[in-house]
């Protein structure tokens, strides 16, 4: 879709999924204010409020369309489990209960990405009894008449919750389209995000979605988006009767390559996702250009957007002191809302700035090498596993049903002071090494009373499990202000693997070995392993992924080598990302797991009397525990 201003043909824009966190935090320190009891439900309402109006201050300034409504308390299944009727929320207190504490919900992986949702599960439900609430704690935007009222979809919905079974799912959906329509007659015209289209869809969800939408779309405007990858169904997708589709063709290149061969119908907006929501390099303009004018020759009408949503990006790159060599090649999500700008001002023939070039990303050449030089042995243990856990046993001499802990102990406030102290200088490096060695002290004697057989260190030194190793790895960068969420209030800050990475030194070697100091116990020796960090850092792309995670493998095997001559016997690679991080569609397996099993293989390299640890969790692993079995550690702690 064109429009002509000053003379130039001007690509319409729209985009989505704002990042809701604010510049300094605001959404977490309102919501956590109120669970503290030092903000009043009124003072956070104002907030979210506040919020929500600088996510559509900075639409306006860049786009001509945007969703309103993204805004939520907590999390968007559970608004939209709230508005459907599976769950009764009459206040903000019994609204929180389903989100912590005792009657929490199950909270799992959205997608393939670091991003969690909160699980509605149908399980007690033997006919759900799908009925509009409209609670305030429910997901019904309130229009302002400024953007377009923001839905997540029925078929996504029930997707991914809990306890709908596959005889009963096309039913189920059915009920719900007759709610949504409600909802869809009421307002008139809706964002809806359907990314589970992109997931493998069977032939009888096929069928449902056209039943559903089919009902959905004779009671008002659907725009509708999928992203995180392609749609397997194009042309059934193509005659849903909706408005708009929005596809992603950066993460999607099926999706690409289907519009070429099928075209794209001329009663529909291609809302064509053009910029990166998910990686932090600056968008080669040029090239986005061209493929815009390539998608024109088969699509009449277009909308320019962003590929996913933005809220996987931290707010901005304004406030950053990283090295203005690396700094000049990021984007976040302020600066994706120039470049769906920019690209629809250079589509029209306007002349602009801010050509894109190359990144000129840090080479080590010995890095280079040694990943060069990697034979297949390189990957495997010199001693199976039948032989190791047999030396292993007469090693540590452990009892038939050893007991130990995953690793860290909680974060508490005293912690996180000192550790705040410490970085602003408020604090000498000897001050808060004492208070380190004291916690470790602490935690050590707390597991001995109890009665543990393997012991840890508490991990009171590390910020973020991917952090404290990406400070301490060159290649890596750190932000200053870079947060997005994780869940809920949860925020951290994705390292930027700009780079070749090696260790210039030992990491976590000085606290391991002073908790062994302290006790006859064996002690775990903890790194994070190369997917998990990965899976939750933005990673450059000049390089295949593999090579990225056998330089981070070959500093974690380096590391454990120096486990070894300080006498630490058993060291836990943790891998909680390992399920995470796997493609969307099966068929698109086999190549991550070749090389994040080898990734794992290649980091835990050590000694047959060495007992190597992995820990997984936030996922499902009944359909991956084939590949898991392959990745040769001795012991595996699954969360259950």
């Amino acid at each position: 879709m064109c429009s002509l201003k000053g003379g130039f043909f001007i690509m319409q824009t729209y985009a989505y999924g704002y990042p809701r966190l604010g510049r300094k935090r605001e959404y977490k320190q309102s919501i956590e204010g109120y669970w503290g009891g030092k903000v009043s439900e009124e003072e956070l309402w104002q907030q979210i409020h506040r919020l929500q109006e600088d996510m559509l201050s900075a639409y306006k300034r860049f786009v001509d369309g945007f969703p309103e409504g993204e805004i939520t308390l907590y999390d968007h299944m559970l608004d939209t489990a709230i508005t459907v009727g599976l769950y009764q929320v009459n206040s903000l207190d019994e609204y929180y209960g389903l989100c912590r504490g005792g009657n929490a919900l199950e909270l799992t992986k959205w997608f393939n990405t670091n991003y969690h949702y909160l699980v509605p599960d149908f399980s007690a439900v033997d006919e759900p009894a799908f009925k509009l609430n409209p609670s305030r704690y429910g997901k019904i935007p309130r229009t302002q008449g400024e953007g377009i009222p923001y839905l997540i979809g029925p078929f996504t919905f029930l997707k991914l919750a809990k306890g709908v079974g596959k005889e009963k799912f096309s039913e189920h959906l059915r009920l719900l389209g007759d709610l949504y329509c409600e909802v869809i007659r009421d307002l008139g015209e809706v964002h809806m995000d359907e990314p589970a289209f992109v997931t493998d869809v069977s032939l009888g969800e096929i069928e449902a979605i056209k039943e559903v939408y089919g009902l959905m779309g004779e009671c008002g405007d659907i725009n509708l988006f999928t992203y995180y990858d392609s749609v397997d169904f194009l042309r059934d997708l193509y005659r849903l009767p909706v408005k708009s589709i929005g596809l992603d063709f950066v993460n999607g290149r099926m999706n690409y390559r289907n519009i070429k061969k099928y075209g794209f119908p001329g009663d529909k907006i291609l809302v064509a996702g053009l910029v990166n929501g998910r990686n932090v390099w600056r968008t080669n303009i040029k090239d986005a250009v061209n493929v815009l004018r390539d998608l024109s020759q088969s699509a009449e009408n277009i909308m320019v957007s962003n590929a996913a949503p933005l809220y996987h990006l931290p707010e901005t790159t304004e406030d950053e002191n990283l090295d203005p060599r690396l700094l000049d090649k990021l984007a976040f999500a302020w600066e994706r809302l120039k470049e769906i700008q920019l690209i629809s001002r250079l589509y029209g023939g306007q002349e602009v700035g801010g050509w894109w070039s190359p990144p000129d990303f840090t080479v080590n050449k010995k890095v280079r090498e040694r990943v060069r030089n990697l034979k297949e042995e390189d990957f495997m243990r010199s001693v199976p596993y039948h032989r190791r856990a047999g030396i292993q046993k007469e090693m540590l001499d452990l009892p038939m049903f050893p007991t130990a802990t995953i690793g860290s102990f909680p974060q508490t406030p005293d912690v996180r002071k000192m550790r705040a102290d410490y970085k602003a200088g408020r604090i000498t490096w000897e001050g808060y090494k004492t208070f380190i060695r004291d916690k470790i002290s602490e935690v050590i004697r707390i597991q001995e009373e109890l009665g543990l057989d393997v012991l840890v260190h508490g991990e009171f030194e590390r910020s973020d499990m991917v952090e404290f190793f990406a400070e301490q790895l060159e290649g890596i960068a750190s932000t200053k202000k870079g947060w997005i969420i994780s869940y809920g209030t949860r925020c951290y800050r994705p390292p930027i693997i700009y780079g070749d990475i090696s260790r210039p030194k030992s990491m976590t070697i000085r606290e391991i070995s002073l908790a062994q100091s302290m006790t006859e116990k064996p002690v775990k020796g903890m790194v994070t392993g190369p997917v998990t960090i990965i899976a939750w850092s933005f990673v450059r792309e000049d390089i295949p992924v593999h090579e990225v995670a056998y330089q981070i493998s070959l500093c974690l095997q380096d590391e454990i080598r120096d486990y070894e001559g300080a006498g630490i016997r058993i060291v836990q690679i943790d891998e909680p990302a390992f399920r995470e991080k796997a493609p969307l569609k099966k068929r698109d397996w086999g190549g991550y797991f070749d090389w994040a099993i080898k990734s794992f293989r290649l980091s835990s390299i050590s000694k047959p009397e060495t007992q190597i640890h992995t820990h997984m969790c936030y996922s499902e692993f009944g359909d991956i525990i084939d590949r898991i079995i392959e990745m040769a550690f001795d012991v595996i702690s699954i969360e259950a």
